[in-house]
């Protein structure tokens, strides 16, 4: 069974930064594409970024050049380094992991930006 927990959501001002953290347990492997989403009220799940099967990174548009993923396989955590925030960062941010096929969810962490 694999587990998905986040950590690093809060309240921040509009230009400020936060780091999501994400530990998996579980028989977890490199090669598990694992990432994150995002939930904003009155909206649907969207993709934020992604680290890939083979290492590649991908990431919505509207986060390129001030998100961050980054995965460290050693611990099974993933990182989201959010700079610049906006208002319009505000949502739920779930952690994600598939594995064999499966997709995994963490419970998510709620990230609040004021303007």
């Amino acid at each position: 069974q694999v587990q998905l927990v986040e950590s690093g959501g809060g309240l921040v001002q509009a230009g400020g930064s936060l780091r999501l953290s994400c530990a998996a347990s579980g028989r977890i492997f490199s090669g598990n594409p694992m990432g994150w989403y995002r939930q904003a009220p009155g909206k649907q799940r969207e993709l934020v970024a992604l680290v890939a099967s083979g290492g590649s990174t991908n990431y919505a548009d509207s986060v390129k050049d001030r998100f961050t993923i980054s995965r460290d396989n050693a611990k099974n955590t993933v990182y989201l380094q959010m700079n610049t925030l906006e208002p319009e960062d505000t949502a739920i941010y779930y952690c994600y992991l598939n594995r064999y096929g499966m997709d995994y969810w963490g419970k998510g962490t709620l990230v609040t930006v004021s303007s």
